[in-house]
């Protein structure tokens, strides 16, 4: 088999690994293919590089192409789908010393748990309108905390300053005052703590028990033309995944990614986040967070069409677009079809479904499978008991 070299799109992230795991063990070339591996300094100079075709692929954040989708972002021309999910959860809540010496003042335990105790604690210790920095603007991390505190009864936008910081720049801008706390992919949470100037409230999960944080993302038209090509990549990043679920795969994928040329930080940094072991405050504390990130278990590559239009009606709330037309058109660039087509020949089973009720597993669960078997899903609960029926079609 001709070996095709694909450019890929990368931030710097602990949630890039099956991208770096599938070209460094080899499962790209399984499938012939090479995966030549661009760094991006922000997420919207990895946006445009997809955007204008400077690569093929891109790791992305899940509502980035919804946000494109619906005329927002800043970018328009070029379809961009979502063929794949590359990983749930694996983003922190953390908040500068001030804030954490109040709320430490007042009692509150810091239990990294619950999402509902941590919010009302957070809220009674701001003083002024709370700013708080995200990657990007269009991002689980933005998303979660609107929803978050939101639900929690803290006016949004009005009282909620939301400002966008690299990931790799969060600690600086607590570190400069810019910002009060901060939602950000690790190992970045886990520098602010090392930096001494922040501490981390809460795990993205604890909100979001199932949230697609990172996709893998192509032009629709790229996938259009070049089908075979797109599933060989789909079935190297779904190998990679499902190998980085296993047993022992995590501590050497820190090492991976530790490469100057990946993350270019301390492998310990990222073993936290692998494990789910992480250090909370600068004294030590750590806490353990069971699946704080998934790449593999419980279907986490396919793209739920729901998924899609949940981030849909999200972004719809809080921008005044129409809410059942933005859902329809979020759900459209979830790519369940292309994603079952490049799996069917791997042996590896799929939900029979394309759309599911959001946050409605409390536990995990077998449900039927494409195949007629069944297969698991991970729990996928919101912290406040919601459900999202996606009720459009």
């Amino acid at each position: 088999m001709r070996v095709t070299t694909l450019d890929i799109g990368f931030v710097p992230l602990v949630d890039a690994a099956p991208l770096i795991v599938a070209q460094e063990m080899g499962f790209a070339a399984e499938e012939g293919i090479s995966l030549a591996l661009r760094r991006a300094p922000s997420w919207s100079s990895a946006r445009d590089a997809l955007t204008f075709g400077q690569v093929n692929a891109a790791h992305m954040l899940a509502p980035v192409p919804v946000a494109m989708a619906l005329g927002l972002g800043g970018v328009g021309g070029a379809r961009v789908d979502v063929i794949s999910v590359l990983s749930v959860n694996g983003t922190v809540v953390g908040i500068n010393t001030e804030l954490a010496a109040r709320m430490h003042a007042a009692g509150y335990p810091f239990d990294f748990a619950d999402a509902t105790a941590a919010g009302r604690a957070l809220i009674t210790a701001v003083e002024g309108p709370l700013r708080i920095g995200v990657p990007f603007p269009f991002s689980m991390h933005a998303e979660l905390v609107f929803y978050w505190l939101s639900s929690l009864g803290y006016p949004s936008p009005q009282s909620l300053i939301v400002r966008t910081v690299p990931p790799s720049l969060m600690a600086d801008a607590i570190r400069a005052g810019e910002i009060d706390a901060f939602c950000v992919g690790e190992p970045w949470g886990s520098k602010v703590v090392e930096s001494g100037t922040g501490q981390l409230l809460l795990p993205g999960a604890a909100i979001w028990a199932h949230a697609p944080e990172k996709v893998l993302a192509v032009r629709g038209d790229w996938a259009s033309s070049e089908p075979e090509l797109s599933g060989r990549l789909i079935r190297a990043v779904w190998r990679a995944g499902r190998w980085l679920d296993d047993a022992g795969g995590r501590s050497l994928a820190a090492e991976l990614l530790a490469r100057p040329e990946y993350l270019d930080i301390n492998s310990e940094l990222i073993e936290r986040a692998m494990s789910g072991h992480l250090t909370i405050s600068a004294n030590g504390e750590t806490r353990a967070v069971d699946r704080f990130i998934g790449f593999h278990d419980g279907a986490v590559s396919f793209p739920w069409r729901s998924q899609a239009a949940w981030i849909g009606g999200q972004i719809a709330a809080r921008t005044g677009l129409e809410r059942g037309r933005a859902m329809r058109d979020a759900a459209e660039v979830f790519r369940s079809d292309l994603h079952r087509g490049a799996l069917a020949s791997t042996g590896g089973d799929l939900p029979a479904a394309s759309l599911r009720v959001e946050g409605a597993l409390d536990t995990d669960e077998r449900v039927p499978s494409q195949r007629g078997g069944d297969v698991k899903l991970c729990r996928d609960a919101f912290f406040d008991g919601a459900r999202f029926d996606p009720k459009f079609t």
